[in-house]
């Protein structure tokens, strides 16, 4: 399928392929599961809440390991008739779902620790600090690989789950060491509840870029007025208005705007250099549309105001 009108400026140089993050994704899916069967049951058998709950946290980071790898592989597909920006947006929706899952996590944890505040009960503490031990070089290890790898919205979702349940290993081994030198069985609902304000934190920040993404929100980094503004000042550009900056993925961002131009003979000039303009701003999917003051004033139009509107003047000679 090829465009015909020549408003449309659109840099199709993104790559299909598998993404080199998808190999490190299933990497460290299976660690992360495999090692997480053997927390639980370590856990259940030491009696620590806090070694159930990271053991509870890992199956969670296997979730979403497998979901970042779903993610990671859907937006390696071409675009199709069905979506024709191609699948990017499965990148923020993956993040959401880790997000959410995240939240529910910690909720679920929080209440836990609450009820061995009212009825404790007796932790094997040199089992639990052991086992955390193993959990925490497990940890470690996948943190790493997806570290060294891309580090896109999908990717983040996922080492969000790593990181956390790294603390949360660091928090069962000082639990099980307080717990063996002392018998102070506290510590460990004490310690679950500080992880989960760590991870708290971090997980309602995931949430809040993954909704402004889904909702097409102007990046952060790129400012409608100052893009409009850019793109106004290109030579032989009056005016521009309607426009709009959105994310197509953590990596594509996409531009639509109205430009008026004196006339449209130079406009394929006018266009090529919009592009470019665009390019320095990291914006490479580009739709313009060209209206001219002649054909403004000879048809009697009055512009009605707009959103995104931005005009530049030039001096002429």
């Amino acid at each position: 399928m090829s465009h015909a009108h020549p408003t449309h400026a659109d840099h199709h140089g993104h790559d299909h392929q598998v993404p080199a993050t998808l190999p490190a994704l299933l990497l460290t899916l299976g660690l992360t599961l495999g090692f997480a069967l053997v927390e639980a049951a370590a856990g259940w058998w030491s009696g620590s809440l806090a070694l159930l709950a990271d053991a509870g946290h890992m199956v969670t980071d296997a979730a979403s390991l497998g979901l970042a790898g779903l993610a990671a592989w859907l937006m390696a597909r071409p675009p199709s008739p069905r979506h024709s920006y191609g699948l990017g947006r499965a990148e923020s929706l993956a993040a959401l779902i880790n997000a959410v899952a995240m939240l529910v996590v910690v909720a679920l944890i929080a209440a836990a620790a609450w009820g061995r505040f009212q009825s404790p009960r007796t932790i094997d503490g040199l089992a639990v600090s052991a086992v955390a031990v193993v959990g925490l070089v497990v940890n470690l290890v996948v943190a790493w690989v997806l570290a060294r790898g891309e580090r896109d919205l999908n990717v983040r979702g996922a080492l969000l789950h790593v990181m956390g349940d790294a603390l949360g290993s660091v928090a069962a081994i000082v639990s099980g060491l307080v717990i063996w030198t002392t018998g102070w069985t506290p510590i460990d609902p004490l310690l679950s509840l500080l992880i989960c304000g760590l991870i708290l934190s971090s997980s309602v920040g995931l949430l809040s870029e993954a909704l402004h993404t889904l909702l097409d929100g102007v990046p952060g980094s790129l400012p409608l007025e100052s893009v409009g503004m850019t793109l106004a000042r290109v030579p032989g550009v009056t005016e521009v208005h309607d426009l709009h900056v959105w994310s197509l993925s953590s990596k594509r961002v996409a531009l639509s705007a109205h430009v008026r131009v004196p006339d449209l003979l130079g406009w394929p000039e006018t266009l090529e250099a919009l592009r470019r303009a665009a390019q320095t701003l990291g914006i490479e999917h580009v739709t313009l549309q060209p209206e001219s003051i002649a054909q403004t004033v000879r048809w009697g139009a009055r512009p009605a105001p707009h959103a995104g509107h931005c005009s530049h003047s030039h001096p002429h000679s």
